[in-house]
């Protein structure tokens, strides 16, 4: 260690803070927060007994960094902010990028049900977070059904002249036709708040009251429909609800090893319902403790996700330390529990095992994904084979022409390194011209940095035949990369899957096994660049058809097209809509009807 340790530790402060362990490189080994920064920093110097894991990165300490905060919650603000930027080699990372969908009622008169994920604003109500965008869906479709209220577009919904189908099958009472009055579709939608609210009771007593009103006046068909909603409401209730009181919304985490790999699992309840559960699979976890997992866990998953009132551990944490942490965080009071009681037990329980089976689903899925690798590598005769780049290219009829680049690497698809490459100034449908363009701007990169867009591949997959590899090796030669194993995939003389050919460099054309499962893997890369290339087409010939079809005629401006499209309904509304129609619209002369009819047709 190259600096006086001993007058270092006697001069750090009794405040709270963040310490940065370097190492010789400048390598950042480890960053962690105190509430005393003396005595935590201390402890790694002077008390025995610590884990393998840390007496190795201990060793390998030339100095440490600190920095004062005012208090310890703003410590854990900067320690997450330096994991996530820094990524140090003995900190156990969890990576969670995703924002979380949330159950939304608008702000309208006539509020409308629907999925959300984005900024929120004071007008609508939000119910969740939703460990995911299916759970969301579910809520939806049950609340459509109890409660009928309208998921459709604000652009659709002013422009119904007759319900849709939804209101044939009882799913929305029509607020659109006003085949329910503003007051009644009111009434609906306070009973929805109440039941995501996790409020039943007084929401069935409300149904109970009415069902029984709507019988004495001889209204049964009324009164028969709050009795679906009665027994509805209770079957969600007797499946889904916890205990809780007042605290009906928790978050139980459960952080399970499983042959020597680490899950956690997160089971969220809002309202009183279970709305489903999201498992995480930390990095550099050898050696480690459950406790160590799971409090690493929370630290780098509250930072900007909200923070229920009651947090419920497997793991034997402080919790007073914690809950007060957790408190400061989330601006009220947050307890947290560790071996709770009664239903909660059961809950963490399931969570426990679901993460087991998260782990064993894992392990089996990398063990397919090993086998098909080492297939691979044999028929290719590639034992160093790990890193596998595809290009796709997609357009219709030579229009919005879009490349796709997809990797595989460390035993699985790396969403994260995907490319897409929009194609121009090429003749249209000239796929070997787009071909052509998707490498060189993708390897010129690399050729000229040593790194580029990416690590260099071992193998790139060309979805086409000689034609396609035979530009690609042109592409590589020119870059110098010639040394890039490149390898065509055909369709094969009847297209069907299982049939695929491998086309080699050297013309030699080769086909597998419908069950092999070297081919298998090559489908799956293939596949995976077919879908993101076509997707990413999708969108961009969307987005130019909708650019040269109203943004292009001459007087139509933001305003004249937000009229049109918020009056049909879209576009596609817009183009069946006759000359006289559109000169009915505010603003829009007869002259500029046609000019509008004239450009979509």
């Amino acid at each position: 260690m190259s600096f006086d340790l001993r007058t270092f530790l006697a001069t750090l402060p009794n405040l709270p803070g963040v310490y940065r362990m370097i190492g010789a490189d400048e390598a950042v080994l480890y960053v962690g927060k105190a509430r005393d920064l003396k005595k935590r920093v201390s402890s790694y110097f002077n008390k025995s007994g610590l884990s393998p894991r840390i007496q190795l990165m201990v060793a390998k300490i030339a100095r440490v960094d600190i920095s004062v905060t005012r208090t310890e919650a703003e410590a854990l603000l900067l320690e997450n902010n330096l994991i996530k930027s820094l990524s140090p080699r003995y900190n156990i990372l969890f990576r969670d990028d995703k924002s979380y969908p949330y159950l939304m009622i608008s702000g309208h008169a006539a509020p409308r049900l629907a999925y959300y994920r984005g900024t929120q604003d004071k007008k609508s109500r939000y119910f969740g977070p939703y460990p995911n965008a299916w759970a969301v869906r579910e809520t939806v479709n049950l609340v459509q059904r109890v409660f009928r209220l309208r998921t459709c577009e604000d652009s659709v919904f002013a422009n119904r002249s007759r319900p849709c189908l939804l209101y044939q099958i009882k799913r929305c009472s029509g607020p659109c036709v006003n085949a329910i009055s503003p007051a009644a579709y009111a009434a609906d939608v306070k009973r929805a708040v109440l039941f995501l609210e996790g409020k039943e009771d007084e929401l069935l007593q409300d149904l109970t009251a009415r069902m029984q009103a709507a019988a004495e006046k001889l209204e049964f068909e009324l009164a028969a429909a709050y009795r679906n909603q009665i027994q509805n409401i209770a079957k969600v209730r007797e499946q889904q609800v916890i205990e809780g009181g007042s605290e009906r919304d928790a978050d139980i985490i459960a952080a399970v090893s499983e042959r020597g790999v680490w899950c956690v699992a997160l089971a969220m309840v809002r309202g009183g319902r279970h709305l489903g559960d999201r498992h995480f699979f930390p990095k550099n976890t050898e050696e480690v403790s459950g406790p160590e997992v799971q409090e690493a866990f929370i630290e780098q998953h509250y930072q900007d996700k909200p923070i229920p009132p009651r947090v419920i551990l497997n793991q034997p944490l402080d919790a007073a330390a914690l809950g007060e942490l957790l408190s400061t965080q989330a601006g009220r009071k947050v307890r947290v529990i560790h071996n709770p009681q009664g239903e909660s037990k059961v809950w963490l329980a399931m969570a426990e095992k679901g993460a087991q089976v998260a782990v064993m689903q894992q392990q089996a899925q990398s063990a397919s994904q090993e086998a098909r690798l080492t297939a691979l590598r044999e028929v290719l005769d590639m034992p160093g084979l790990n890193r596998i780049e595809c290009f796709d290219i997609s357009h219709t009829m030579g229009e919005a022409t879009v490349a796709s680049c997809v990797v595989y690497d460390q035993g699985k698809m790396q969403n994260s390194e995907y490319r897409r490459y929009n194609i121009g100034g090429i003749t249209p449908g000239d796929d070997y011209a787009a071909m052509r363009e998707a490498l060189t701007r993708r390897y010129r990169k690399l050729q000229e940095s040593g790194e580029g867009d990416g690590k260099r591949p071992d193998l790139v997959l060309i979805d086409g035949g000689l034609g396609q590899l035979n530009v690609a090796k042109e592409v590589m030669a020119e870059l110098g990369a010639s040394d890039i194993d490149l390898i065509g995939v055909a369709k094969g003389p009847e297209r069907k899957a299982g049939l695929e050919e491998l086309v080699f460099t050297d013309n030699r054309v080769r086909q597998l096994r419908p069950d092999d499962p070297a081919l298998h893997l090559i489908q799956t890369i293939r596949d995976e660049a077919h879908r993101f290339a076509i997707t990413g087409h999708r969108a961009r010939r969307g987005k130019a058809r909708t650019h040269s079809t109203l943004e292009d005629v001459p007087g139509i401006g933001p305003a004249r097209r937000k009229i049109l499209l918020e009056r049909f309904g879209g576009l596609q509304g817009v183009a069946g809509a006759s000359v006289e129609t559109l000169a009915q619209v505010p603003g829009i002369s007869r002259e500029l009807a046609q000019r509008i009819y004239d450009t979509l047709h």
